[in-house]
């Protein structure tokens, strides 16, 4: 649909750039304001990164991983998020670890910028042994993080989900009941699209050539997490950014994406990271076991297999012509 179609049924859109990527909102306007609600949407996001981005180092978590052994009170919505992380962690035995910090940057993946080749594996052990999720604890009296000493929380497998929560909620708050959110490329949507039916959306599927698979959005969120965009080549290997904590170095690639749906987009973006971490069996077994819908996009030498669980397909209207988990 053209944005003058959508435009004549009442439908507007907003933009934005907010954790180095970009935003879009599309809504049925019920008369609002556009710029105030445009500035709300970008103080929401302002405020996330003030708190759980690693790339601004004077977020609250920079300043956090920086601080000396202690306990420490930190803001209502980032204990919130802190907390969901750790209990994705021990629901998958570590498989999902937000205290990878130091690992991300070694590798090249966080803000102290790229690498061109694999660190020594003295520096993945020295790394190694600040990291563990286990090393940390929480205090729900006082909102209080525990810092060991050392220990670097990384929230980025699952802030940016929570972002679009936020964007759906200060448009929620606003009086919009039919709206379709995104930040880099995670999305969610409420309420019906323009042409009074449930928003179509697509899911990236790389080693499928061009095609994409169409999935059908209502009152949920999806999310993906995979290997084919942040990576490097050493010698002809490919090293991707999602690290297993069990070894401190990136997961093979045969695993190539995993895309969730969800309620929250803060549970579809850690859940997607934290399956795709369990790997090619071990994630499909703990989506099916859990009842997560769930994607899953494998690498088979030349070729691709795209599986999903029932609960994916009952509420994404996928084709159940493809093999179902």
């Amino acid at each position: 649909m053209s944005k003058t179609d959508a435009a004549a049924q009442g439908y507007a859109s907003l933009s934005g750039a907010s954790m180095g990527t970009t935003w879009s909102v599309k809504f049925r306007d019920p008369g609002l304001d556009r710029h105030r609600l445009h500035g709300q949407v970008q103080t929401a996001l302002d405020e996330i990164v003030a708190r759980m981005s690693t790339w601004d180092p004077e977020s609250a978590i920079s300043r956090l991983n920086r601080a000396e052994p202690g306990w420490y009170q930190i803001a209502p919505a980032f204990f919130d998020v802190m907390a969901q992380a750790l209990e994705l962690a021990a629901a998958t035995q570590g498989a999902y670890d937000p205290t990878l910090g130091a690992l991300v940057d070694l590798w090249g993946f966080g803000p102290p910028g790229p690498v061109h080749a694999p660190p020594s594996q003295a520096a993945i052990d020295a790394a190694w042994a600040r990291s563990g999720w286990r090393r940390t604890e929480l205090n729900t009296e006082y909102r209080g993080v525990w810092q060991p000493g050392g220990l670097h929380f990384d929230l980025s497998s699952i802030a940016k989900g929570y972002g679009v929560d936020e964007m759906a909620r200060v448009l929620a708050d606003a009086g919009v009941r039919h709206c379709l959110v995104e930040l880099g490329g995670e999305l969610k949507a409420f309420g019906l699209n323009p042409a009074g039916g449930a928003w179509e959306v697509e899911v990236e599927s790389p080693g499928l050539g061009p095609d994409r698979l169409p999935v059908r959005l209502k009152d949920a969120a999806i999310a993906t997490s995979g290997h084919y965009r942040r990576y490097f080549t050493h010698q002809s290997r490919r090293y991707a950014h999602t690290l297993d904590p069990h070894t401190g170095a990136p997961l093979p690639d045969d695993l190539v994406s995993v895309t969730v749906i969800h309620p929250q987009c803060m549970m579809a973006d850690g859940l997607a990271t934290a399956l795709l971490a369990l790997g090619p069996r071990k994630g499909p077994h703990h989506a099916r076991q859990n009842g997560l819908a769930a994607l899953f996009m494998t690498r088979h030498d030349n070729d691709f297999a795209v599986e999903w669980t029932d609960p994916f397909a009952d509420l994404a209207g996928a084709n159940t012509a493809l093999p179902c988990l």
